[in-house]
């Protein structure tokens, strides 16, 4: 019996590389399921993009926002009503090889892994190497490193709670796969209520993997099948507001996971510390432009204190 997939993509002036990646949807190996949708939720995109996507020989599903209404909110607008068994959330700075689909909708097809909620693959970056983009649950000691610059300082007693030490050669459950490519049962992206919207862009896909495993399911990476991504995409184009929503959605988490003083701990540091241990490290590069951006961003996030605080109650 085949199972049926909807794919969705949440597009923000991604330029050519949104039709690139639809053209490699319509290439990949269908065995084993069958390709309902392609969702495309535009965010008000102002360049060319969405032109002469409607010729491309898929189920092309086009949903045009007024405003940018973030990533999370615009994922949940594309699944929205979806009749398929699977899900994936896939981004436009992707493309798919041609077992991208079938490996992983086959294995958690597998009557064994009825309990793997979520699976990611292996995606190759621009240089041809794997690229290390699975994670732990972070606590709130390695968040607490990013805002002071400790991870950066001493890496060895501050690590990340990426996996960068492991080469990302074989598969293995981890706890958390990169939403770039996000491949999730749809009844239990239905029963968690799917992506929460108060995170505009960044760590939504790590809440609900957070989620996903409270509910008892198991998150899967496999490395027999592989994407292409290029990472940063549009958001390298505007580092001032990619700071500020990367250290909003951090103070969030924090305060959606960790306990009141964590997260109040990670909040003060976030706005004390990390602005002053980021222009300490855009002097000490030379770069006036980061300096810049570094201070674009962090108004940005005074000025939306009001927000923060409104968002966590």
């Amino acid at each position: 019996m085949n199972r049926t997939l909807d794919i969705i993509l949440v597009n923000w002036n991604a330029g050519a590389q949104l039709c690139e990646c639809l053209e490699s949807i319509r290439a990949t190996k269908n065995d084993g399921f069958i390709l309902n949708r392609v969702v495309v939720v535009d965010n008000a995109s102002v360049d060319d993009s969405l032109e002469a996507l409607e010729c491309l020989n898929i189920p092309l599903v086009l949903i045009r926002n007024t405003e940018n209404r973030g990533f999370g909110a615009a994922c949940n607008q594309g699944a929205e009503g979806s009749r398929a068994e699977y899900l994936l959330f896939l981004n436009p700075d992707t493309r798919l090889f041609e077992n991208s689909l079938s490996v992983p909708i086959g294995y958690m097809d597998m009557p064994e892994n009825s309990k793997t909620g979520v699976c990611g693959i292996q995606l190759i970056e621009d240089d041809g190497h794997i690229s290390r983009t699975c994670a732990r649950f972070p606590g709130p000691k390695h968040f607490f490193a990013r805002a002071t610059g400790l991870d950066r300082i001493l890496p060895r007693l501050f690590k990340s709670h990426f996996m960068t030490e492991w080469d990302h050669a074989v598969s293995r459950r981890v706890d958390h796969v990169i939403g770039a490519f996000y491949l999730i049962r749809q009844d239990v992206f239905e029963r968690l209520g799917g992506f929460d919207g108060r995170f505009f862009v960044y760590l939504e896909d790590l809440d609900l993997s957070f989620r996903v495993c409270g509910h008892g399911y198991r998150i899967m990476y496999l490395a027999d099948a592989q994407a292409y991504h290029t990472g940063g995409g549009t958001s390298d184009r505007v580092k001032a507001a990619r700071l500020f929503y990367s250290v909003r959605s951090r103070i969030l988490y924090g305060f959606k996971h960790f306990s009141a003083l964590s997260a109040a701990l990670l909040f003060a540091s976030s706005l004390l510390i990390e602005p002053f241990s980021r222009l300490i490290r855009a002097l000490l590069h030379g770069s006036s432009k980061e300096a810049k951006e570094t201070l674009q961003g962090y108004m940005m996030l005074v000025k939306d204190i009001p927000g923060i605080l409104k968002r966590v109650k």
